[in-house]
């Protein structure tokens, strides 16, 4: 009976949740993940195609899916999509659009086109969307914002980890998650009364497999600096993401959860 009530709490069913930047690494784990949860899960990306192969082997699987297929940076596209969903429960802001670039090479426009993709359309995506999260809160009690940030957003690289130049991770990044962290902290303040919870994921070292193949000297430098000592797969977002997202977590807002093996704990 405990256990029954227990996986209730992250149940989703009935819900409606979006995920932008769906069909990447981590997006098309958490998206998945929703769907799992019973939840309806409308998948974003720029790349139709991309998108709907994802939707379809999601809906394969029996899932509720359905793909929205657009840039987070075209605002007007952003308000008019949300001004059409009748409710939305859940809003996971995923996406970022940042070209790799040496520390010489960066321009100025890097770091405002990196700041607008994370923050500003993170931001953008709420407002447009606070009509439907309200109508949810009304059906359900509650609705959920979860913005995924990074463990750059909260310390800087070591250096000493990244032994050629195209590893490192570009300084227009970490900037850009350290301002959607303290986004979600403000949106917390901002619509907690209307028990709109907002909090920010902060995933660790989580690459591809391919990394792991290509240069393992480069993923054991990485899994060493992490408290666990290795690396994290990409299916370990999940439980944290449902916890946020769901009402096991009724009482957390303007949260930073990291999910990183440690690493920003050291």
């Amino acid at each position: 009976m405990a256990e029954a009530m227990t996986n209730a709490l992250f149940r989703l069913d009935g819900r409606t949740a979006f995920v932008s930047g769906a069909a990447g690494h981590l997006g098309s784990v958490m998206a998945r993940a929703l769907c799992e949860a019973g939840a309806h899960v409308i998948v974003n990306g720029r790349d139709d195609s991309r998108l709907e192969d994802f939707e379809r082997d999601l809906k394969r699987a029996g899932f509720s899916a359905e793909r929205a297929a657009f840039d987070m940076g075209d605002f007007e596209r952003v308000r008019a999509f949300f001004a059409k969903r009748e409710r939305l429960d859940v809003l996971v802001n995923n996406a970022i659009s940042m070209t790799p670039k040496p520390f010489a090479a960066l321009e100025p426009e890097d770091f405002a086109r990196t700041y607008a993709s994370a923050v500003t359309a993170a931001f953008e995506a709420v407002r447009a969307a606070l009509p439907a999260l309200r109508r949810a809160v009304q059906a359900a009690g509650d609705a959920s914002v979860v913005n995924i940030a990074s463990m750059y957003a909260q310390v800087a690289p070591d250096k000493r980890i990244y032994a050629r130049p195209e590893q490192a991770s570009p300084f227009h990044y970490g900037p850009a998650k350290a301002g959607l962290a303290q986004l979600t902290r403000h949106l917390a303040a901002e619509l907690g009364p209307e028990k709109i919870r907002v909090n920010a994921l902060i995933p660790g070292p989580f690459p591809r497999p391919q990394v792991s193949a290509d240069d393992p000297a480069f993923a054991e430098r990485l899994a060493g600096r992490t408290m666990l000592g290795r690396l994290g797969q990409a299916g370990e977002i999940a439980g944290p993401l449902l916890f946020l997202a769901s009402r096991a977590a009724s009482y957390v807002t303007g949260a930073s959860v990291a999910v990183d093996g440690g690493w920003v704990q050291w």
